[in-house]
């Protein structure tokens, strides 16, 4: 037989077989679903908003009201505007006029829910590289537990 005569009975074919295919994804399927069930779920641990036994005597709050606007409140009452660039020795004066010169006095934070947190982000970083020690966030919370 010539050799044109062979290649004539054997054409390679174009398609390509499904069935290891779909027999693999099936495999796959049953340990997935064997295995899911037995999978247990990490813990994370969230922090909490823990409550102190006495509220400092004295508490300097710098409240972000939006990105370009600070306010400082000492003790609840209002010490006026204040611009970020100037935070850092404003604090410091109302720390020395509070506590003599104390600065322990604590620095809270607190910002309108419409601000962007990297605002509220620079303003402790603005404080914490000026040394100021003690510098939190306020935490607004409510009786009522959301589901």
């Amino acid at each position: 037989m010539p050799s044109s005569y062979r290649n004539r009975g054997r054409r390679t074919m174009n398609e390509i077989n499904m069935v290891p295919f779909i027999d693999v994804m099936l495999v796959l399927l049953i340990i997935f679903m064997v295995s899911a069930p037995l999978i247990t779920t990490g813990v994370v641990d969230l922090p909490s908003v823990g409550k102190a036994k006495q509220q400092p005597p004295k508490v300097i709050e710098v409240v972000v009201k939006d990105e370009n606007s600070l306010e400082l409140r000492v003790d609840g009452k209002d010490a006026g505007a204040v611009a970020l660039k100037d935070l850092y020795v404003q604090v410091q004066a109302v720390q020395n006029e509070v506590a003599g010169g104390a600065d322990e006095v604590p620095v809270v934070i607190s910002a309108n829910k419409d601000v962007r947190y990297d605002v509220v982000v620079q303003v402790m970083n603005h404080l914490q590289s000026h040394g100021v020690k003690r510098v939190g966030l306020s935490v607004k919370t409510t009786g009522e537990a959301r589901p």
